[in-house]
């Protein structure tokens, strides 16, 4: 049993990988954003003391949160500028049709669920449904929170990326408003991991150079 559930677990991140490439084949910016969320969100997880099947189903969710953009035409998905409104409203199709590829699958009928919400807020002022609290599944919530990290620590076109400490202050801001209040302290720990590794980081080259290396 086992070794079925560790071939079945490897197959469906096999499947998931081409679907996540051929997303990115389309889109600049999505490339290389489905695995840092994914990454994040199996981060804080760890931040929030979640473990076992229900964080690898998060982590599975992360991975395909954006899946659905796959049927947003091309020139809204690769727009440099400012979408329209029409083309705001297409674009906010996505969470839905993800819902509809992945749920096609029994097996990913969790998954899907995750993805359908992941841009609802905590206010309920998000999108598909507008649901609020803990009406939202606890893995678009966390999702959410990872979605937008790597949103304000990315370079866009119009603005260069965050700092951490502008990311966390955002992040602070949405507590009980965009994100669950409850997986702001989660984010902070993370976040202030990753200030001390980046700090860390720039360090060690000007150590090397001052020890001759």
């Amino acid at each position: 049993m086992e070794t079925a559930s560790f071939i079945f677990y490897h197959l469906t991140h096999g499947a998931i990988d081409c679907l996540i490439a051929a997303l990115e084949a389309r889109d600049p910016y999505t490339r290389g954003h489905s695995s840092r969320v994914a990454k994040l969100t199996e981060l804080l997880l760890g931040e929030a003391g979640v473990e076992g099947m229900e964080a690898e189903i998060i982590h599975l969710a992360a991975h395909l949160h954006d899946i659905g953009k796959i049927g947003v035409p091309d020139e809204i998905l690769c727009k440099p500028g400012k979408l329209t409104p029409a083309e705001w409203a297409k674009m906010q199709e996505h969470p839905v049709i993800g819902y509809r590829i992945l749920s096609r699958s029994p097996s990913l009928k969790e998954v899907a669920r995750m993805v359908l919400y992941h841009h609802e807020r905590w206010d309920g002022t998000g999108y598909p449904e507008g649901l609020r609290a803990e009406a939202i599944p606890f893995g678009s919530r966390v999702i959410a929170v990872a979605d937008a990290i790597d949103a304000m620590l990315s370079a866009r076109p119009y603005r260069p990326p965050l700092t951490v400490n502008e990311c966390l202050s955002e992040i602070e801001r949405g507590g009980g408003k965009q994100f669950d209040p409850l997986l702001v302290g989660p984010a902070r720990r993370l976040l202030l991991r990753l200030e001390r590794l980046r700090q860390r980081t720039r360090r060690e080259p000007a150590t090397l150079q001052r020890a001759g290396a």
